[in-house]
Order: C-alpha cells, then sequence, then structure tokens
C-alpha cells in the first residue's frame, strides 16, 4: 500500500480548474464522476496485483523452476518503476499526465500478459520488470492527474478514495488469487486482473482537465537529461546488484561494483543531502520512508513461500495471512491523521517500527511445527497496522518540511527512496536465502510443495529486516529539525 498512500505528494494548484455547482460537488458529482471511476479503477487495479500476486508467486516459480530466483520476480518490479517515476514526473510536467498515465497502463497490462504466459522463469522475471516500468509511470501520473484536475478542496476525498481501494484487495486479493491458483492455475492470476481497469472511461476528461503541459504555454518542454540519466543509473545499477547478490561467485563482484559505481552517485544526485547519514529533518524523514518500506517488504514478499514450501499450507491459506493486514493498515492511517494526535506524531511513528520489527522477528516462529500457523495472520496485523502509522506519517512530514516550490521534488525523492530500498533489501534477502538453500525445491506426486530448504534459509530473511526496521525505529528520533 505504499505506492498510492494519500499526501504522498504536493499536488500542484491550478488556475484553470473549473467551478461546479454546490449540488454537484463532489468526486462522483456529474464532472468528475467518469474520470474518479476511471483512474480509482487504475489504482484498484494495481492494488489487486500488489495483493494477489504475491499469493501466486509461490507455485508459479515452483512451476517455472525457479524458486532460486524467487527474489527476482519481486525487485524485478521495484527496479523498472524507479526509472518509471522519475519519467512519469519529467514527462507530467512538461507534455501533460495523460501520455505518462496511458503508456504506464499498457505497460502494465502487458507485464501482466508476458509473465501469465510465461514458460521459463526469466520471462516471467521480464513480465515484472515490464509491469515495474508501467507502475512508475502510473503512480506519478496519477497524482498530476489529481492537483489539476480537482479542485483543492475535492483532492482529500479522491485521495480517501484511492485509500479505500487497497483495503478490499488487501482482503479479498489474497483468498481470490489462491483459489484461483489452486482451481484454474496460476497463470488466470496474471491475465484476469487487467480486465479491472474501466480507465477509458477517464480519458476525455483528463484531456480537458489535466492536458497540455504545466505552463499552459501549450509548447512541450524538454526533459532534464541529468535526472533522466540519474534515474537510468539507479536503474541498472540496482540490477547489477541484485543480479550479484544471486550469483554468490567471485565473479559475481564485477556486476556489483559496476552496480555500485552507478547507484551511488544517482542517488546522492536523486535524494535529499544528508539522507544516508540520517540528518535532521527531511532527509531522515525520506531515509525511514525507505527503510520502513523496504524491510517490511521484503519480509513480506517470503511468506508465502514460507508457509506453503514449509508447513504444507495451500496457496489460498497461505494468502490468508496476508489478508487482514488490509484493514489493520488502513486503521494506522486513519489514527495518525486524527487531529488530536498530531502532537504525538513521532511517538506514534516508533511505536509504529517497534510493531513491525517485532512482527517481522515473530514470522519465523511458525517454523516451529508446534506453532499454529495461523499466528503469523495475528501477527502480521499488527504488523501493517505499524505501517499504517508510519508510511501515512512520513507523507506528512514531507510536506511539513518542504518548501512549495520543492514539495515536487521531494515527494519524488519519498518515492525514490520507497522503490530502491524494496530492491535492496529484497537483493540482500534474496541472497541470504539461496546462499542456505532456499531455492532446493522438490516435486512429489503426494505433494508438490515438499521442501529440502533449511529453516535457516527463511530465518536468514526475517532476522536481519527485523533489525533494520529496528533502524527504523532510531530514525524516527531524528524527523523533527532542532
Amino acid at each position: 500500500m505504499t505506492a498510492l498512500e494519500p499526501r504522498d505528494a504536493d499536488l500542484a494548484k491550478t488556475s484553470d480548474v473549473p467551478s461546479v455547482p454546490e449540488s454537484e460537488e463532489s468526486v462522483l458529482g456529474r464532472p468528475y464522476r467518469a474520470l474518479s471511476i476511471g483512474i480509482v479503477s487504475v489504482v484498484l487495479l494495481i492494488a489487486f496485483e500488489a495483493t494477489a500476486v504475491g499469493t501466486a508467486m509461490p507455485v508459479a516459480a515452483r512451476e517455472l523452476d525457479g524458486v532460486s530466483l524467487y527474489a527476482f520476480a519481486f525487485s524485478g518490479y521495484f527496479t523498472t518503476s524507479l526509472f518509471g517515476m522519475v519519467l512519469a514526473g519529467q514527462w507530467s510536467d512538461r507534455r501533460g499526465p495523460l501520455g505518462a498515465l496511458t503508456a504506464g497502463i499498457a505497460s502494465f497490462g502487458a507485464g501482466l500478459l508476458l509473465a501469465g504466459t510465461a514458460g521459463v522463469m526469466w520471462l516471467f522475471i521480464l513480465g515484472r520488470a515490464v509491469q515495474g516500468l508501467g507502475g512508475g509511470l502510473v503512480i506519478v501520473a496519477l497524482y498530476v492527474v489529481v492537483g489539476r484536475a480537482y479542485p483543492e478542496r475535492l483532492r482529500p476525498a479522491i485521495m480517501a478514495a484511492f485509500a479505500a481501494s487497497w483495503v478490499v484487495p488487501s482482503i479479498v486479493g489474497p483468498l481470490a488469487s489462491g483459489a484461483v491458483t489452486e482451481h484454474l492455475g496460476w497463470r488466470w492470476v496474471f491475465v484476469g486482473i487487467p480486465v479491472l481497469v474501466v480507465f477509458p472511461l477517464a480519458l476525455p476528461q483528463i484531456r480537458r482537465l489535466a492536458g497540455g503541459p504545466v505552463d499552459g504555454s501549450g509548447r512541450p518542454a524538454s526533459f532534464d537529461r541529468r535526472r533522466i540519466r540519474l534515474a537510468l543509473g539507479i536503474s541498472v545499477g540496482a540490477g547489477l546488484l541484485q543480479y550479484a547478490a544471486q550469483d554468490l561467485r567471485w565473479l559475481s563482484l564485477v556486476p556489483g561494483v559496476a552496480g555500485a559505481a552507478l547507484l551511488v552517485p544517482a542517488v546522492l544526485g536523486l535524494l535529499p543531502r544528508g539522507t544516508y547519514r540520517a540528518a535532521r529533518g527531511l532527509p531522515s524523514v525520506v531515509l525511514l520512508r525507505g527503510v520502513a518500506a523496504g524491510s517490511f517488504i521484503a519480509a513480506e514478499s517470503f511468506v508465502p513461500l514460507m508457509l506453503v514450501t514449509q508447513r504444507g499450507l495451500s496457496p489460498t491459506l497461505a494468502g490468508f495471512s496476508l489478508a487482514a493486514g488490509g484493514g489493520t493498515w488502513a486503521l494506522g492511517s486513519w489514527l495518525q491523521s486524527r487531529p488530536r494526535m498530531e502532537p504525538y506524531r513521532e511517538r506514534l511513528m516508533t511505536l509504529g517500527m517497534v510493531l513491525v520489527a517485532a512482527t517481522i522477528a515473530a514470522a519465523p516462529s511458525v517454523l516451529i511445527d508446534s506453532v499454529p500457523a495461523w499466528t503469523l495472520a495475528v501477527v502480521w496485523a499488527f504488523g501493517c497496522f505499524g505501517m499504517g502509522l508510519v508510511i501515512s506519517s512520513t507523507s506528512v512530514l514531507l510536506l511539513h518540511l518542504s518548501a512549495p516550490e520543492e514539495a515536487g521534488t521531494n515527494s519524488a525523492a519519498l518515492q525514490i527512496s520507497d522503490g530502491l530500498s524494496n530492491v535492496i533489501l529484497l537483493a540482500l534477502g534474496g541472497a541470504a536465502f539461496a546462499a542456505l538453500g532456499g531455492g532446493s525445491v522438490t516435486h512429489t506426486a503426494m505433494d508438490a510443495s515438499a521442501t529440502t530448504s533449511h529453516p535457516a534459509a527463511f530465518a536468514a530473511v526475517f532476522l536481519p529486516m527485523a533489525g533494520v526496521a529496528l533502524v527504523g525505529a532510531w530514525v524516527t528520533t531524528r524527523l523533527r529539525e532542532r
């Protein structure tokens, strides 16, 4: 749920938003109804993909004989989305959001179809990468559409609709995905998701209310080539590091060093100065977003695989372990938004990170046969509550600490920190998982999920991520400038 949380960007205020009668002043009023339904359906598409695909992933990786490459299926998405985010920002500001949004949806759908029809694991990962590019384009372009098409008084309502769009998929998505995977096959999870989008309804309104360059000149401006190069450096560098982490040979040091050489200067150029050392204020807010999202998502990616291969659960039951998290995440987001909680925001964020760390650390307990597998569902709901407290609060603090003319750039930095941390921590977790034999899965007639993986392979993923989350709890003490 990190990508489309409310208040994630300071949306541009434009004077050309049309006024409407009071009786129609609603996101579902006549002037905005088709636009609202269209763009909310896009969010729903992304939400169902994020929640449903993770449930089908263990079965897909096993059938494609690619469990050892399991982490690539997730990090491939995040790697290309980094480039898509920066590209969409440039595209939307200079030529309007419609092109970026349309291209993003097309890329997202094409990636789903490519992954759903893949016959080998590398083609499956390529499909996920195409999805990631589309997802990065869509995330940023949607914010621009909201900022330019809706008057300021309606923006909280449409952003609330974005957040609400994650609740039902978080509950229904894993269960529906598990049932489809069991009865129809994992491929139908991928090829069936694109039918959820009704984006064409919104096209005329986007052209009318949010089209053209942001300065209103009608002339497309050229892209900032330096930022595009930095974005490409982040994506390629993160991909090389991921490959090096999975290969685990001395020869893999070559792509690892090359990836770091590309990644480090690109990160320094796109994130606020002092982010890497948790400088007080804005840099720590951006760092916390990455630490929280990266540690939690990297751990969550291995939850269904652990339950399917180690406890013998069906994909449906494994998906249920993540189902309650959508509701508790929304509850945490709602709680931090209450005015009376504002004086305690930093304390709430510290509590949230402690809950996240405790949840991740407790997850491997289900590797013990005497511990009921359902306890993970309860534990994970607490972790999602903590994430709801933290993720929304980082967006609120970012806007509080940003000058109006810097809010867009800083919001992009927040998203980059989020996506980049997912790539890096998934790479590290995947390397630890592969090093301890996590990719050794056998097929038998009696049990398709029988495995020779050592439980330590999963513990090597969850326990370090819990440590990263604890670092995030310390970062919450450095969010305010002195």
